[in-house]
């Protein structure tokens, strides 16, 4: 009984591997001209725009005549501290804004905010436009470029 259920098996394995190889050599791939023209307008714009929805970490926002002197004061400082983190000093009247990061979801700027609490009590997540992100996971693929 036990060797015909193992011979059962092994049929209905090569079985269900022939029929998908027949499968696998008769696919036909279309290709339209105007999907291609639509990936290329993607890319293109993606070139242009180098930038996705994300999330940074905005440890100040100073308004006044010595604000921008502030604001890149602290930057420096951090920048010491934290070499392998972005900053980006923003102004929209009236206030320079000095935002840290490029973090793709909430959860990961969250993190990152519990490390930098005790130095910058003052700091917040906010939704921004960021750069994308090197995916360093994916470095040593074949595909990596």
């Amino acid at each position: 009984m036990n060797i015909r259920g193992v011979v059962l098996f092994f049929i209905c394995v090569s079985l269900s591997a022939l029929a998908r190889s027949q499968y696998v050599d008769n696919t036909i791939i279309y290709n339209n001209l105007q999907i291609e023209e639509l990936l290329n307008l993607h890319l293109k714009y993606n070139e242009a725009f180098p930038t996705i929805e994300g999330y940074r970490i905005q440890l100040l926002m100073r308004a006044g005549n010595t604000a921008l002197d502030e604001i890149n004061g602290i930057k420096e400082e951090f920048e010491q501290e934290h070499q392998h983190i972005s900053t980006y000093v923003t102004f929209r009247e009236p206030y320079y804004r000095l935002r840290i990061g490029d973090f793709r979801s909430r959860l990961e700027a969250m993190e990152y905010l519990n490390k930098i609490k005790k130095s910058y009590p003052q700091a917040w997540v906010i939704k921004d436009k960021i750069a994308f992100p090197e995916l360093t996971k994916y470095k040593n693929t074949i595909n990596y470029e």
